[in-house]
């Protein structure tokens, strides 16, 4: 695929998510799956993300409150990391879990805030704060 919207959602979803986490999404991907990834690629990161319309940080918060509504831990790990990336503050991460935990309940918001901390805690020990 080598559309516009592709490469430019190649650049954003690498920004966001970064190399590691998109090379590992993409070479895991097989014939049947693959179709998949290009769609995200080309519509979720090359048009949604890739619009100006909001931030990528406010991008990144409601996408935090809308994947821990859902309860899809797995890919909530991806956008906390994408969140933090964005300039997102762990403070920030956690009110929007705790926001979530009112309006979408507490199992929920456990589960969220299990994989959050996963993340976060990566993430400060790889920036020097763990």
């Amino acid at each position: 695929m080598s559309s516009e919207k592709f490469t430019r959602g190649m650049r954003v979803r690498r920004e966001v998510l970064g190399d590691e986490y998109v090379d590992r999404a993409l070479s895991s991907a097989s014939a049947f799956s693959k179709p998949l990834q290009d769609l995200l690629t080309e519509n979720c990161w090359g048009e949604v993300w890739a619009d100006d319309a909001l931030p990528r940080r406010t991008r990144s918060l409601v996408t935090i409150a809308i994947l821990t509504t859902v309860r899809a831990p797995a890919e909530l790990k991806a956008h906390v990391l994408g969140a933090l990336r964005n300039g997102c503050s762990v403070e920030e991460i956690q009110g929007v879990l705790l926001h979530c935990a009112v309006y979408c309940g507490a199992p929920a918001a456990i589960e969220a805030f299990r994989a959050a901390k996963e993340i976060i805690d990566e993430w400060e020990k790889g920036n020097g704060k763990g």
